[in-house]
């Protein structure tokens, strides 16, 4: 029997034990199972390892998704994480090439997934309060969003998500150095039934602007010299 004698739901089974590039290259083989590759049913649940990868033409984007992760792993997210008035030169190039990658995904998302039920970012350094406000409020399903290694993360999606996450179940906000207790607090207060977690947040050394920093270094020596 050849694989495309098989009905349409023996052959999304079989798709998906396939991973995104077996699905395409399998999609290309035939007009019957590139039917099967756009059919919304295939495309419930979405991982990706690199904001490269959301640039591919490997799958698709859709009222069907409800769970999406973007973990980005990488000793280069390091250099996403600094502050930016920091970077030098090199660093500086490096994250214009995809500062923006993950956050226009998202936007997408945010318009064509209205049905998302749980979100997972790691190492997206990018990533800003903006960005998950809007999917807060054009995914009021969502039930899961964990964020991880967010720099850009602050406050502010602490209080959009007891403002616009009615649906929120856990809420995870770990090694993001710009969360505070005080944000924390609020959400215990605001939203209890919400599992909340926030491993190291609070209690990392959050960004300081230039004059900022400047005035912290002058103030330590003119104490040094008393």
């Amino acid at each position: 029997m050849h694989i495309t004698q098989l009905n349409r739901e023996c052959l999304l089974h079989l798709f998906s034990f396939l991973d995104k590039n077996s699905r395409k290259s399998l999609a290309k083989t035939c007009h019957k199972l590139l039917e099967v590759f756009q059919d919304p049913l295939l495309w419930s649940l979405l991982n990706f390892h690199s904001p490269v990868e959301l640039k591919k033409d490997n799958f698709l984007l859709g009222p069907a998704l409800k769970y999406l992760s973007i973990c980005w792993y990488s000793e280069r997210v390091k250099v996403c994480n600094i502050e930016d008035w920091m970077k030098n030169s090199f660093q500086k190039d490096f994250c214009n090439r995809h500062e923006n990658t993950v956050t226009d995904f998202l936007l997408e998302v945010c318009n064509r997934c209205p049905n998302l039920l749980s979100l997972t970012l790691s190492g997206c350094g990018h990533v800003t309060d903006d960005c998950i406000l809007l999917l807060l409020k054009n995914c009021p399903n969502l039930r899961t969003l964990k964020l991880e290694n967010c720099v850009r993360i602050t406050d502010q999606t602490l209080e959009a998500a007891t403002l616009y996450g009615s649906s929120l179940q856990t809420l995870h906000v770990d090694f993001c150095r710009n969360i505070t207790q005080t944000g924390l607090e609020r959400v215990r207060e605001k939203c209890p039934s919400v599992m909340l977690r926030a491993e190291r947040s609070a209690n990392m050394i959050p960004d300081n602007k230039p004059g900022k920093k400047l005035m912290l270094e002058k103030a330590s020596r003119k104490l040094v010299q008393l």
